[in-house]
């Protein structure tokens, strides 16, 4: 029956994944709305479990998944090429560069630029550090790294290598399914693999809605500075709507088009704000503070890779970092499978050097820019950005407010508005083209597929928003939380599954190469040996007689 009404429709689509997926989302929407306060109760019960008793697996896996990256990318297997032996990328390091940021975490780095770092400022994770403080500044800044540096690529960078590896070298649609393929062999085509595909999609759905949601805060915070329109979920709902109508006309337009020029363009306004930022205020203790960050990152990396709060037991780390990783892997499908279609041809070395170190050295230099420039606000230039950030709650308006410290305040912002449009529109763009792509297997579909995902991504993310209970980022922390637990254990046989495949390619590699190496001579002499062996029922006496080798 799906198939009948995917044909009717004039769909090229599994039926099966498409349909329910739709189904799935569309329940959610309208349970959301009619039973909000048991939506509530259901989301908030269960993160609230998964923070008590599981933010210690969270913290584990991501630090598990890094390692494993470093190691494969060092080992034997980095020389191997996502692709054949010839293949080549398809897209320059700079402009690679540009798409990856713009697709990934570009629109959270306008976010949390300032919130970040300005709330640890205040209020340090570990509390035997006052706030405030030249020490509470080190450890804003080990923090806010830590969440974005190297563990959050990790989460995209895993599922990324998988599908990339799965997709090129063994020819497999591009669906999370098929990077089980070496766990459930032709299964991955029948319901269990659906179910993986179909869990997926709702997933990315949701992930993405979260950067959706905490976008358009940010949007209406500026607009609230600028020209004093209120934030209220009606507004935001609003913004919603009309920032989706603009990504479906750009994923409309292709993956070039849509998203490889927008991409561009909003990085080099990225880094225009940032020497913006860099040279009006503070430039040489920037510079400074840029280079001591770095090291502060690497003094805090691996203490922070595997703290738990077990002493002190504050809770923090689920408001925070188990917030974030669960986020991130609920969205990393789109994300991997976005960053595996542009990066075809690459070796495993380079993929996973160049996904890891690229947006994390520029993560550094972002975070080091606006967080001390906060900090030099707060303890040089008389402060104020501490009581509306962490005082009254303002965290979408936390750039806004650094902002007004600089001069030509209402241009800059109203180019931060755009900027953050921008990334909005990519973020959706990917996600729909992704999205399809977990529906259809591939990335020929019909643009009107693509375009019914960017309006669903609208749909969920203004119904997470303004349509539960708590509302606003309490209301996308509950539900992220709990859909991250799934694609936690995912990752784990991801691991496993890429180990697995690569030792078997390389076996029957190595086997093949052994047998090229021998002489034609030596493997003819081999041969007729054989031939000879009693019992021998085929025999290799050029007859086929199976004489036991009767003939030489």
């Amino acid at each position: 029956m799906l198939e009948k009404l995917s044909r009717r429709m004039g769909l090229r689509t599994d039926p099966t994944i498409f349909f329910v997926s739709a189904a799935l989302t569309l329940v959610f929407v309208v349970c959301a709305i009619v039973f909000t306060d048991q939506v509530d109760r259901v989301f908030g019960a269960t993160s609230e479990w998964i923070l008590s008793y599981l933010g210690w697996f969270y913290i584990l896996g991501v630090t598990t998944f890094l390692i494993f990256l470093i190691w494969i990318a060092l080992s034997r297997y980095g020389h191997v090429r996502l692709g054949g032996k010839d293949s080549r990328p398809d897209y320059s390091n700079l402009t690679w560069f540009c798409m990856l940021f713009a697709a990934g975490i570009g629109s959270i780095l306008m976010f949390w630029g300032v919130a970040e770092p300005i709330s640890h400022f205040a209020e340090p994770p570990q509390q035997d550090v006052g706030g405030e403080t030249v020490a509470a500044a080190e450890q804003a800044l080990g923090y806010t790294l830590y969440h974005f540096g190297l563990h959050t690529w990790t989460i995209f960078t895993l599922p990324a290598l998988a599908f990339a590896y799965f997709v090129y070298r063994k020819g497999l649609p591009f669906r999370v399914s098929s990077i089980f393929e070496p766990f459930l062999g032709e299964r991955i085509h029948g319901p269990i693999g659906k179910s993986i595909d179909i869990f997926a999609v709702i997933g990315t759905l949701f992930g993405v809605a979260v950067t959706i949601g905490l976008g358009t805060m940010q949007i209406n915070s500026g607009l609230n500075t600028l020209f004093g329109i209120e934030e209220s979920r009606l507004n935001q709902v609003i913004l919603i709507a009309v920032v989706t109508c603009i990504a479906v006309v750009s994923v409309a337009s292709g993956l070039d088009t849509g998203i490889k020029w927008p991409s561009q363009i909003n990085i080099v306004m990225s880094v225009g704000l940032l020497l913006f930022v860099f040279a009006a205020g503070s430039s040489l203790y920037l510079a400074k503070g840029i280079i001591e960050t770095a090291g502060v990152y690497l003094d805090w990396l691996i203490p922070l890779s595997f703290w738990n709060d077990t002493f002190g037991n504050t809770g923090w780390q689920g408001t925070w970092t188990v917030f974030y990783w669960a986020w991130t892997i609920t969205w990393s499908p789109f994300v991997g499978i976005f960053i595996a279609r542009i990066s075809k041809g690459r070796t495993i070395r380079e993929f996973v050097l160049g996904v890891l170190g690229l947006p994390t050295a520029f993560s550094i230099v972002w975070f080091s820019v606006f967080g001390l420039s906060a900090f030099d606000i707060e303890m040089n230039q008389g402060g104020g950005l501490v009581d509306r950030v962490v005082g009254e709650g303002d965290i979408p308006g936390a750039l806004f407010a650094l902002l007004e410290h600089f001069p030509w305040f209402t241009f800059v912002s109203a180019m931060c508005i755009v900027i953050v449009i921008i990334f909005f529109t990519t973020s959706s763009d990917s996600a729909s083209l992704v999205v399809d792509m977990l529906c259809t297997g591939n990335d020929s579909a019909p643009t009107r597929q693509r375009v019914f995902w960017g309006v669903t991504e609208g749909v969920v993310a203004a119904t997470v928003l303004t349509a539960t209970g708590v509302g606003g980022l309490d209301a996308l922390q509950q539900t992220i939380i709990v859909f991250g637990l799934p694609f936690f254990i995912m990752g784990f046989l991801m691991m496993v599954s890429l180990v697995r495949s690569l030792q078997a390619e390389f076996t029957e590699g190595s086997g093949a190469q052994r047998e090229r190496s021998v002489p034609l001579a030596t493997r003819a002499r081999k041969r007729r040996r054989a031939g000879k062996r009693p019992g021998n029922g085929h025999g290799t006496n050029g007859n086929g007689n199976g004489n036991g080798g009767a003939g030489t």
